[in-house]
C-alpha cells in the first residue's frame, strides 16, 4: 500500500488501495485503456435516465490526487453539461475521510449542490485540513458561511453513514483498488459503454468529446453533415 504523496512530472498519482497503477495513457478511441481497472460489475458505470454521457468518479476526501483531480472534473462537468456522479470509496487508514463524507452527505439533505460545494471546497482546502479537529472547525466555517447551524450530532440514526458504507461497498463490488478512479460513461454508445481516464489532467477532454460523439443520434449527425454541404 501507498499512502505518500507521490509526484510525477507536476502531478499526483492516485491513492493506492491494492496493487500497482499503471502508468499507461489514455487512448484515442473510446475503448478500455490496458492496464486499467479490472471491472468486476459495471452496474456503476452508466449515466443517470435522460443523460447520453456522465463523470463516474470513486473518491476518497483525504486523498491528495483526488484533490488534484478534483479541478479538472469539475470543470469538464460544467463545460460539457453532463453530470458527474461521485462515489465514496473510503481509505482505511486515512483519519477523517469517513467524518468528511458524512458531512457531505448532510449538506446534500440541504441540496445536491452544496453538498458538492463541500467535497470541492474540502479538496480545495485539503492541505490545511490535518487532523480532525481541524477538519470539524472547518466544516463549522462552511456552514456559518453558508448560514447554518451545524446540530451537535449530523446522524443520530446512522443513516448517512450507512449511505457512505454503501457507497464504499458498491466501489468494491465494481472492482475499484485506488482513487481517484474515473470513468467516462455513455448511454447507447457505439463504442465501448465506459472507459477509465488514468489521466484526467491530460485525456479528460479528449474521451468526453469520443463519448459524445459516439452518443450522437444517427438523426442529429445526418442533420448536421447536410447543415455542412
Amino acid at each position: 500500500m501507498l499512502h505518500r504523496l507521490i509526484r510525477l512530472s507536476g502531478f499526483t498519482l492516485p491513492c493506492l488501495m491494492a496493487g500497482v497503477l499503471s502508468a499507461v495513457p489514455a487512448q484515442g478511441q473510446f475503448a478500455a485503456p490496458p492496464g486499467g481497472t479490472q471491472v468486476l460489475d459495471s452496474a456503476a458505470l452508466k449515466p443517470p435516465a435522460g443523460a447520453r454521457v456522465a463523470i463516474v468518479e470513486f473518491d476518497d476526501l483525504q486523498c491528495p490526487a483526488c484533490a488534484t483531480a478534483n479541478p479538472f472534473l469539475m470543470r469538464a462537468a460544467a463545460q460539457y453539461h453532463i453530470p458527474w456522479i461521485r462515489h465514496d470509496f473510503l481509505i482505511p487508514y486515512h483519519t477523517w475521510s469517513l467524518t468528511a463524507a458524512i458531512t457531505a452527505r448532510y449538506f446534500d439533505t440541504r441540496s445536491a449542490a452544496l453538498g458538492d460545494e463541500y467535497r470541492n471546497q474540502v479538496f480545495a482546502n485539503q492541505t490545511y485540513i490535518f487532523n480532525p479537529m481541524v477538519l470539524r472547525q472547518f466544516n463549522e466555517n462552511f456552514a456559518r458561511s453558508h448560514s447554518i447551524t451545524l446540530p451537535s450530532e449530523m446522524d443520530p440514526q446512522g443513516k448517512l453513514a450507512a449511505a457512505v458504507q454503501a457507497d464504499n461497498a458498491l466501489s468494491k463490488q465494481t472492482g475499484i483498488h485506488h482513487t481517484p478512479t474515473v470513468f467516462v460513461v455513455a448511454a447507447h454508445s457505439k463504442g465501448a459503454p465506459f472507459i477509465e481516464v488514468l489521466h484526467p489532467e491530460q485525456d479528460l477532454d479528449q474521451i468526453i468529446e469520443q463519448a459524445l460523439a459516439d452518443t450522437t443520434p444517427a438523426q442529429t449527425a445526418k442533420n448536421s453533415k447536410t447543415a455542412h454541404k
